[in-house]
């Protein structure tokens, strides 16, 4: 066969090409192209024009490294790499792609002229202008840009700010408007209230055992007797952790990483000490300063011959507010904190001493320094078990993307038992009776909703497979079996007897309280002169006064048009409140100023409006969102194999 090949190869190629020049011919080079962008996949569509996949993921990227860099050191820029954070990735997208459309269809232009007025104007770019107004190609190469991708992103920032200005710029809020919304958050109203406690009710219920049944065996109330759905489990964990028990560090290994870091071992040096300060600006006139000097000078003697009248001395003539009340003390400070010459002169002295004048652009000092704390550092000994750790942990890094691979693979190629990926990778195989969503007193994976959605899931609870390795946490992997399911049952009622009593005294008693402050709601409403018999008070959202939610929200949203006014508010299981209300104040002082709220009304009306308009625009340009992030993706590694089980 294949010495046949070799001898007819041109005979091979000619009838590959009568094969494939007729598909090209019927399908189209389009078509080839189509099926290869297909593997791109389309996560949304704007005016026409595919936000891809691959742009999706790259954006995304892009965010988390923005946050990354950002963040302080030892945060973990993976915590933000979530469906949430994808979505909004996916959103912004959508968004340039609507503001870039709506630029195009509106003509907005953003002249040579504008731009360079801006650029010279403009003091945030400030920092990116040559003294002579052109743009420091230096430091926009720093940031990967060409003055020509500088120019282009700026125009196209400014055309498409362009868009919502319009809308943002000539928002108005009506005065009605504003006072009506205004006076719904910062109304004050007086009113009496009359509690109704479900609680105060129940001595008066003593339900029969026929009663107890029948509120037993009710389906409406079956779920509140019923055991939970759980599963006896096998689980393993993979992190860091476990890993680093398995790690030695060479004694010598540590040695050296405690020479090469001796600073880390070492305690910085600080200094205690108490200042008097004459206050003069350095920008002074000359005369106001050689005054303050003076006043500085003449207080000197006094401070030195007596240290311990230095707190009443800078009590009486400190010019520091922020430190005058407390004798001029400043507390512990290190290098750094205080400005140079200060700085200077108490890093010199020793506990007890005082300076002579030290002069700094905020004034002229007196300082004495009360006491002095670090500058020494750990032996080996005391450090070992820090670099120990350390070391570890730095290994454990490093094998841990090997150790995840290894892990993933093994529970999904044995999947019907962890005893070998715990011999693979000496892990400990853990135990637990787990429920279908997490217990308010769980923690670590059994807390976690993805790893208690893959226990019990179909496949899981039918056939005793581990589940696929599920990401619970940066590094941490976890795998799980379930060993014996328990679905849910209904109890016995011997069981939960005194619970079932308790509902039905409960239910009874809310029953009982609803109709006694129906009852007075009713009474008070036909006789508009009763009143509550209960203390006046003033309320607002700002000052709910104790009063919950619902009965707060009630008596804002009520018609104050006729007074007094009676309210009703049924609060289920904790009873019901009667209110009257009496009157209508004005505004709550304490929560707001009233010009700021308004101005800070009219932007949220503004934002609403420009909101409305870019949905708007969205309709317009046929937004179409074709992906979503899932919540089951994980950034674990895949299975090595992808035969199926």
């Amino acid at each position: 066969m294949f010495e046949f090949v070799r001898k007819h190869t041109r005979l091979l190629q000619f009838v590959l090409v009568l094969l494939i020049f007729p598909s090209f011919v019927f399908f189209g080079i389009q078509g080839y192209s189509r099926f290869s962008d297909e593997g791109q996949g389309t996560a949304a569509r704007v005016a026409g024009r595919d936000i891809t996949q691959a742009e999706w993921d790259a954006a995304h990227r892009n965010q988390v490294e923005r946050m990354r860099r950002q963040m302080p050191p030892g945060v973990d820029a993976s915590l933000f790499d979530n469906p949430e954070m994808k979505r909004q990735t996916l959103e912004a997208l959508v968004r340039d792609r609507v503001m870039n459309a709506a630029v195009d269809k509106l003509h907005l232009v953003t002249t040579d002229d504008r731009l360079q007025r801006l650029f010279v104007s403009d003091p945030q770019f400030a920092f990116l202008r040559n003294p002579d107004g052109t743009v420091n190609k230096d430091l926009l190469a720093a940031q990967g840009m060409s003055s020509e991708q500088f120019a282009a992103r700026l125009r196209n920032d400014l055309s498409t700010r362009q868009v919502l200005h319009g809308v943002e710029g000539s928002a108005l809020a009506p005065a009605s408007v504003t006072a009506a919304a205004l006076d719904a958050l910062f109304q004050q109203r007086e009113v009496q209230v009359q509690k109704f406690d479900t609680k105060d009710f129940a001595s008066k219920v003593n339900p029969t055992e026929a009663e107890i049944e029948a509120h037993y065996k009710d389906p409406a109330n079956a779920a509140k007797f019923q055991s939970p759905e759980q599963a006896s489990i096998e689980y393993v964990v993979l992190d860091l952790e476990a890993i680093m028990k398995g790690i030695k560090v060479p004694e010598e290994e540590l040695r050296k990483y405690y020479a090469e870091n001796a600073a880390r071992f070492s305690t910085p040096e600080e200094r205690r000490a108490s200042h008097i300060l004459i206050k003069a600006d350095k920008s002074a006139p000359a005369a106001d300063r050689a005054k303050a000097k003076a006043k500085a000078e003449s207080l000197l003697p006094e401070a030195k011959k007596s240290p311990a009248a230095f707190a009443e001395l800078a009590r009486k003539h400190s010019q520091d507010p922020g430190s005058a009340a407390n004798g001029g003390d400043l507390d512990y400070f290190g290098r750094g904190a205080m400005v140079k010459p200060f700085e200077d002169a108490a890093f010199s002295l020793k506990p007890g001493q005082t300076t002579d004048i030290v002069e700094s652009d905020f004034g002229y000092h007196i300082i004495m320094v009360t006491g002095v704390r670090g500058g020494g550092s750990k032996s080996f000994e005391e450090a070992r078990a820090e670099i120990e750790t350390e070391a570890k942990k730095q290994q454990a890094q490093k094998r841990y993307a090997e150790a995840a691979e290894q892990f993933t693979n093994t529970v999904y190629e044995q999947s019907d038992s962890l005893k070998p990926v715990v011999d693979k990778l000496k892990l400990q195989l853990r135990t637990a009776t787990a429920q279908r969503k997490p217990t308010p007193d769980a923690s670590g994976a059994l807390a976690n909703s993805k790893f208690l959605d893959a226990l019990f899931s179909a496949d899981a609870l039918r056939n005793k497979r581990n589940t696929d390795a599920v990401e619970v946490g940066p590094n941490q992997l976890v795998s799980g079996r379930v060993v014996q399911y328990m679905p849910a049952r209904q109890r016995p009622l011997a069981e939960v007897k005194a619970q079932v009593r308790e509902a039905l005294v409960n239910a009874t008693a809310a029953e009982l309280a609803r109709k006694a402050g129906e009852a007075r709601l009713a009474a008070g409403k036909q006789d508009g002169a009763s009143t509550l018999g209960a203390e006046t008070l003033v309320v607002s959202r700002a000052q709910a006064r104790d009063l919950p939610r619902e009965v707060l929200d009630a008596i804002m949203k009520a018609d104050a048009s006729k007074l007094p006014g009676w309210i009703g508010v049924d609060q289920g299981a904790q009873g019901y409140t009667v209110v009257r209300l009496t009157k209508v104040l004005a505004r709550d002082p304490v929560a707001a100023d009233p010009v700021q709220a308004q101005a800070q009304y009219a932007k949220v009306w503004a934002g609403a409006e420009s909101q409305a308009y870019y949905n708007a625009l969205k309709k317009r340009f046929k937004v179409e969102v074709t992906a979503q992030p899932k919540a089951e993706e994980s950034s674990a590694p895949a299975p090595a194999s992808a035969a199926s089980r």
